[in-house]
């Protein structure tokens, strides 16, 4: 692994940690037991953060604040929602930097990638402030000349959030204005390794003049928080992103009382590559897809499907990129790719990887842990494994880390096949220059975007979910903000016009 890229520690002096309390009917306080954890971060080996560690006593005070909290926000005007989603946004970028530093560290994501995820957040504050104002029901006038039919949409109530630890600013920031906007009232729980950002998000809301218990962040772990999250009687729905196991697990127990259930699950993602592709494109897309944020994200393009024609030269062209790529300590803002989120993940990743070998695939590129000069956290190596064939686990399961699964294909039947092979069906992408091939391609692959000539571009009005085990419902755009609202129907008689239905004598 000698002709890799490296960034070497920077020396740069780590700040004192910072301690994150929960936020409760508009006041911050440690937990009644004072029970507290601590966050070391994985590039470094040194504690980064504090944070109150949550238990039910914590979660009933924020779901009773969030439930008194409900009738004035919800008939609050939607230009006075927009207002305030507005300025949570401008705090977000006046506080950028401090809040990109504890994102890096915490993450172990290089401090450039966090940077734009935080300020990146902001845009989906603003773009779900304009939806506080536009969004409408329906009305009906063809119901003949005595009835009027009108659809009216609801907040949908008290709603839990539950966020994971790979974008704890970014995938907050998916959910949290947009119910708002719809008018809802939340309770969050942010992961308990990346718990400073929600923090100091809290701090911001309070700033910005959001109704005390409007939004309540308990800290802490799935058990008992979380769990007692969803649980709740008072909790009218939940929206959570991680993991398809923990997400099945969510259902089943919201399912007791038929809560409301948005999932953001897993996924296998596959990026299919023809032959008159611009492959130069393709290649470095391919790159980004499989390292960005170390690979730790559901959009990962983790597989790739390639023209049996082109495989080898384009597998070659993939290798060498790798190679370029800086992975590193993520405070140099020059490192592309940082650090493994916790030392048990980094061995889970391996075991992927040790696997697919003893089943005959072979390691190209890396295949295993990578020490970065001066620094004592857990990395993993830029990891490229062909030979790979459509039963084994590494072509079919979250692997979660910078590893590339590449798969050969002969036709456009063949490549749709494999695509849709896969219990997930989050994103996909098609490299071709035929208009006729990517639309084919996008109509028949089984995910909820589907990416041509392009990989993982998004914006706030393109709503983004999954297919099978990758989720339920959408987020961002305005079916993100239909998640947040209930449909009522009402139907109004004009004047005195109904006829009789008891004939009286």
């Amino acid at each position: 692994m000698n002709d890799l890229t490296l960034t070497h520690a920077t020396g740069k002096p780590l700040p004192a940690p910072f301690h994150a309390r929960h936020l409760i009917g508009g006041q911050f306080q440690d937990s009644a037991d004072g029970a507290v954890s601590e966050r070391l971060s994985p590039a470094h080996a040194v504690v980064v953060s504090t944070a109150a560690k949550g238990s039910q006593v914590e979660v009933d005070a924020a779901v009773e604040a969030a439930r008194a909290a409900l009738p004035g926000w919800a008939e609050t005007t939607g230009k006075a929602r927009a207002a305030i989603l507005l300025r949570v946004a401008d705090l977000i970028e006046q506080h950028a930097e401090r809040m990109t530093l504890l994102e890096c560290l915490e993450t172990g994501k290089p401090i450039a990638q966090a940077r734009g995820e935080v300020t990146g957040s902001a845009d989906l504050w603003r773009y779900a402030a304009s939806l506080a104002r536009t969004q409408k029901g329906d009305s009906h006038n063809t119901l003949g000349p005595d009835m009027l039919g009108l659809v009216l949409k609801e907040p949908r109530g008290v709603v839990s959030v539950i966020t994971p630890w790979n974008f704890p600013m970014w995938i907050l920031s998916q959910k949290l204005p947009f119910a708002l906007a719809a008018g809802c009232t939340c309770v969050v729980k942010p992961s308990e390794l990346t718990p400073s950002t929600t923090a100091m998000l809290g701090e911001l809301l309070v700033q910005a003049g959001l109704p005390a218990g409007v939004v309540n962040i308990v800290l802490g772990f799935g058990q008992p928080v979380g769990a007692r999250m969803v649980s709740h009687p008072e909790v009218d729905m939940v929206t959570f992103t991680g993991s398809s196991a923990v997400g099945r697990a969510i259902a089943a127990e919201a399912g007791k009382s038929l809560k409301k259930v948005a999932l953001e699950l897993g996924g296998k993602n596959p990026q299919v590559i023809f032959p008159d592709a611009d492959l130069e494109s393709a290649a470095d897309a391919v790159t980004f897809g499989i390292y960005f944020n170390a690979g730790e994200c559901c959009n990962s393009g983790s597989r790739i499907i390639v023209h049996a024609d082109i495989a080898e030269a384009f597998t070659a062209r993939v290798v060498a990129l790798s190679k370029q790529v800086a992975f590193g300590d993520p405070l140099d803002e020059a490192t592309q790719v940082g650090a493994i989120v916790t030392p048990e993940h980094n061995a889970k990743i391996d075991g992927f990887v040790r696997a697919a070998e003893a089943q005959g695939a072979r390691v190209a590129l890396g295949g295993g842990p990578l020490v970065i000069p001066g620094l004592k956290g857990q990395f993993y190596a830029p990891t490229i494994v062909t030979h790979v064939t459509a039963d084994m686990a590494i072509a079919r399961e979250e692997v979660f880390g910078p590893v590339l699964s590449v798969l050969t294909f002969r036709t456009l039947e063949e490549a749709i096949a494999l695509a849709n092979d896969a219990s997930y069906g989050l994103s996909a992408g098609v490299w071709s220059e035929n208009v006729h091939t990517c639309l084919t391609f996008a109509r028949r692959v089984q995910a909820g975007t589907i990416w041509t000539n392009t990989w993982m571009d998004g914006f706030p009005e393109v709503t983004f979910g999954g297919m099978k085990q990758s989720g339920l419902g959408r987020e961002i755009g305005s079916y993100g903000l239909e998640e947040f609202l209930e449909v009522k129907s009402v139907a109004m008689r004009v004047g005195r016009t109904r006829a009789p239905w008891v004939k009286t004598i």
